[in-house]
């Protein structure tokens, strides 16, 4: 966990949230920003590096049932209905994108070490599953409302991977920041609930940071190489 994350304070989840994202989630990873910069001519990263994130990022998420549908089949949270199915429907709509992308986009370029990393992102997409069904009230809309906040940076990155491809990038019609930071203080305000919703939370931007951290490895492998 990066140190600029905040300790938990009682009563302030939404708030604890958003600052969870701000340090430890995509955006705040050094390889995900060079990717989501890669629109110029001197680009940092090539199509084949976007290639890369986009298959990896399929793997991950590009399978369903996700995240966000096994928290909506665990959830008993009446506040949390009505965005679990808009946030559903949205992301169904992004897994569709993510696939396009990963197919315009080509093949993943040759790296040494290829079967250990889709071994270990399998192994990421189980953790997901695991979290996403915990039976810990919070838990999994923890990891769900995690998902939906940092899925903004990692569109950036898709969206990328779709200009360089030649693909018109889609609007994002998921949940804004505030609408689901709403949804995190609704099912929250008790210590057990607040502390399970910051647990799913963490897990699943640390399964987000591995990714990045396994492809910028990639990366660096496929540089000696040359």
């Amino acid at each position: 966990m990066s140190e600029a994350a905040p300790r938990y304070q009682f009563g302030d989840i939404s708030r604890i949230l958003e600052a969870l994202v701000a340090a430890d989630g995509t955006a705040a990873h050094p390889y995900a920003n060079r990717a989501s910069s890669s629109v110029s001519r001197d680009a940092l990263l090539s199509l084949g590096d976007l290639a890369d994130a986009a298959y990896y990022l399929c793997l991950l998420h590009g399978r369903h049932p996700g995240v966000i549908d096994h928290a909506a089949n665990r959830s008993a949270d009446n506040a949390a209905r009505a965005w679990l199915i808009e946030t559903a429907d949205a992301f169904s709509v992004e897994r569709a994108y993510l696939t396009q992308v990963t197919v315009a986009a080509g093949p993943v370029p040759s790296t040494a070490g290829q079967a250990d990393c889709e071994t270990t992102v399998g192994q990421q997409r189980h953790a997901l599953d695991m979290l996403a069904q915990s039976d810990r009230r919070g838990c999994a809309m923890g990891a769900a409302i995690a998902l939906v906040l940092d899925w903004r940076a990692v569109r950036h990155v898709l969206d990328m991977a779709a200009i360089r491809a030649g693909l018109e990038p889609q609007r994002c019609t998921l949940p804004e920041r505030a609408v689901t930071l709403d949804i995190a203080r609704a099912i929250g305000g008790d210590d057990a609930t607040d502390r399970a919703i910051q647990f799913g939370a963490r897990q699943l931007l640390n399964q987000h940071r591995g990714l990045w951290d396994l492809l910028a490895a990639r990366a660096d492998v496929r540089a000696r190489q040359i």
